[in-house]
């Protein structure tokens, strides 16, 4: 018999979330699950939350077992857990429930990841309660190194120092997905033996009063470091870049999301050269097909290329389940936004604009995408 919790009616009442897992219990057979990899559902990266989903069950005696995908080969599990990436991959997210939950009619099934926190109704509209969906954090994880060994050939510890984001930005997830800030004194903890990279998932790392701590043990690793979500240039200063520079960072990764804060990326941009950063290795995301407009857009990544960094175009994608890249907002044109990715195509390198003279030259000519 598998293991027993009472699964919540979301769709009435708000669900407690509660981890299911007692102290008191047997050993249990569990199994995780990450949709398969495809163009529908695409990450680089393994799958965080279900490794220390993984690290806590092993540490607690249990047998754990990650797949990706569809398998028939096992023995009926007691909990099955399913990831979830961006709310636009949701479809492999409900291929995979409907296999293990037809398959293994008496487990209980627990889906958790971004998708699933912020689109409870859109999962319980579909399975009901037969699926318990986790939204946001699992606390009794948080501070556990992952079951790497479940993925060897996997060389850099993900980790975050900080969880939430002091800005509140209305086209973000953030402020759902981790609604408070609450930042680390230390990582030292999460550094994987023998990983030689560490990415951090910080959302707003600069904004963490222990960043200085955090730099410290980075510098001390002696480990590439890759600030995976980019840093807010509003609050890079000279004694932030000096420290940046200590550390081993191939890539430096900023945004510019409005014109709201171009004297200050201007700014962090000019700090970043001066102390020897080049401008081919400072990666600027510019967010569009939200509230802006084409011409707002264009302005910004000229000012991008004009400033010698390489300016990284990310497509809005709603907070709510939908076709990737099938939002169309009110300022926009389908037809506007397909030059956006034609230009990212023809004359981008990677889906970026690098800060090359001659499209530079190119895009200070151009009315237009």
């Amino acid at each position: 018999m598998g293991a027993t919790f009472k699964l919540m009616d979301n769709t009435k009442t708000k669900q407690s979330n509660a981890f299911p897992f007692g102290s008191s219990r047997r050993n249990l057979k569990v199994l995780l699950v990450e949709p398969p990899r495809s163009n529908k559902y695409h990450s680089r990266y393994p799958p965080l939350g279900l490794l220390k989903l993984a690290a806590y069950h092993h540490n607690r005696g249990d047998q754990v077992e990650l797949i990706s995908g569809f398998s028939n080969d096992r023995d009926d599990p007691d909990v099955i857990y399913v990831t979830s990436l961006f709310t636009y991959a949701w479809e492999p997210v409900h291929k995979v429930i409907r296999f293990y939950t037809a398959k293994y009619k008496r487990t209980p099934v627990i889906v958790g990841g971004v998708y699933a926190s912020l689109c409870r109704d859109h999962l319980n509209e579909t399975f009901g309660d037969r699926i318990k969906v986790w939204e946001g954090l699992v606390p009794e994880i948080e501070e556990i190194m992952p079951a790497y060994w479940l993925v060897p050939e996997w060389r850099a510890s993900i980790l975050f120092s900080s969880r939430g984001c002091v800005r509140k930005c209305a086209f973000c997830s953030v402020t759902k997905l981790e609604p408070k800030f609450e930042p680390r004194k230390s990582i030292r903890h999460l550094l994987y033996p023998g990983h030689n990279k560490v990415i951090l998932w910080d959302n707003n790392i600069l904004a963490s009063p222990y960043w200085r701590d955090i730099f410290d043990e980075l510098e001390e690793s002696g480990r590439a470091v890759d600030f995976n979500q980019g840093l807010d240039a509003r609050l890079l200063a000279e004694e932030t870049v000096l420290r940046l520079r200590r550390l081993r960072v191939p890539i430096v990764r900023l945004a510019y999301d409005t014109k709201k804060i171009r004297n200050s990326l201007r700014r962090a941009i000019n700090l970043l050269k001066e102390v020897g950063i080049s401008g081919r290795d400072i990666v600027v995301y510019c967010l569009y097909g939200y509230l802006d407009k084409p011409e707002d857009f264009l302005a910004r990544v000229r000012d991008l290329t004009d400033w010698g960094v390489v300016a990284y175009p990310m497509r809005y994608q709603p907070l709510e389940p939908c076709v990737k890249d099938s939002y169309v907002s009110p300022n926009w044109t389908k037809e506007q936004l397909e030059m956006i990715a034609k230009a990212r195509r023809v004359i981008g390198y990677g889906g970026a604009f690098p800060p090359y003279e001659g499209l530079r030259r190119k895009l200070s000519d151009a009315k237009n995408f």
